[in-house]
């Protein structure tokens, strides 16, 4: 399984992509690739990316998109992902996966970006709403989500194909019950907003690391930092990093990979 991060900022980063990975894994029937979450400057990074890097596979084959929640930086994207598919050409089936209310929230927000054209699309939208304790399996992958802390409903997700797991936090301070998901995953993505000890409805650079410790995970990546706390307190931030002893810490940037 490998990781491209496409984005790793928050909401109203001004250098960084709204918090983005692709997932590329092992599927039933060959390689898929699934995006986690897209916010609305996550398009363009992922046509950027996925165009660049000649070993990817192409934008238009993109498998699913999964979305954690329904704040605009983690699905306002989708409107303008699935234009540029129309206009490219798209005729694949495109699996949409989150928490109840998927299909009728992406949807209106479709119908109010860009009325009528959904009617002219070539390829389908399948929709798949997860709940937590209801694993899915879909592509040959398995789909585990738990609800975080978060002041919208917000689902964490981990994703495992034959080989690996991952659990990716969307946003939200952790709970009892995503520290059970993500236990003995191979890679946390956390959303890590501050350096507080203590944020209400978001994570920390240090509640991350220690939630990747009590999981017992071997790595871990940092993102969504908070854009000021990114530009003023970087030294804290790899000093946090440099003390979590027997854990890898990743602070990726746009375009990194990570293979797990």
């Amino acid at each position: 399984m490998e990781i491209v991060f496409i984005g790793v900022g928050e909401a109203f980063d001004q250098n960084l992509p709204n918090c983005s990975a692709l997932v590329l894994a092992e599927g039933g029937q060959g390689a898929k690739s699934i995006l986690l979450d897209c916010g609305f400057t996550v398009p363009f990074a992922l046509w950027r990316t996925m165009l660049k890097e000649p070993d990817l596979p192409g934008p238009l084959t993109l498998d699913a998109v999964w979305i954690s929640h329904f704040h605009g930086d983690h699905f306002f994207g989708l409107p303008a992902l699935l234009l540029r598919f129309y206009e490219e050409g798209r005729t694949e089936t495109l699996h949409l996966l989150g928490q109840e209310g998927m299909e009728k929230t992406v949807l209106a927000a479709m119908d109010l970006a860009y009325p009528g054209t959904r009617a002219k699309f070539a390829f389908s939208l399948e929709f798949h709403e997860i709940s937590p304790g209801a694993p899915l399996s879909l592509l040959g992958l398995s789909l585990s989500a738990a609800h975080s802390e978060h002041p919208r409903p917000n689902l964490s997700l981990r994703l495992e194909d034959a080989n690996a797991s991952i659990f990716y936090s969307g946003d939200g301070r952790p709970t009892d019950a995503t520290l059970e998901l993500a236990r003995d995953a191979h890679l946390i993505i956390h959303e890590s907003f501050s350096l507080e000890p203590d944020t209400a409805g978001h994570g920390t650079v240090p509640g991350s690391i220690e939630f990747a410790r009590r999981a017992g995970v071997p790595e871990l990546a940092l993102v969504h930092i908070r854009r000021d706390v990114r530009a003023e307190h970087m030294q804290d931030i790899r000093q946090a990093m440099d003390q979590a002893q027997g854990l890898i810490v990743h602070l990726p940037e746009p375009g990194d990979r990570l293979r797990v």
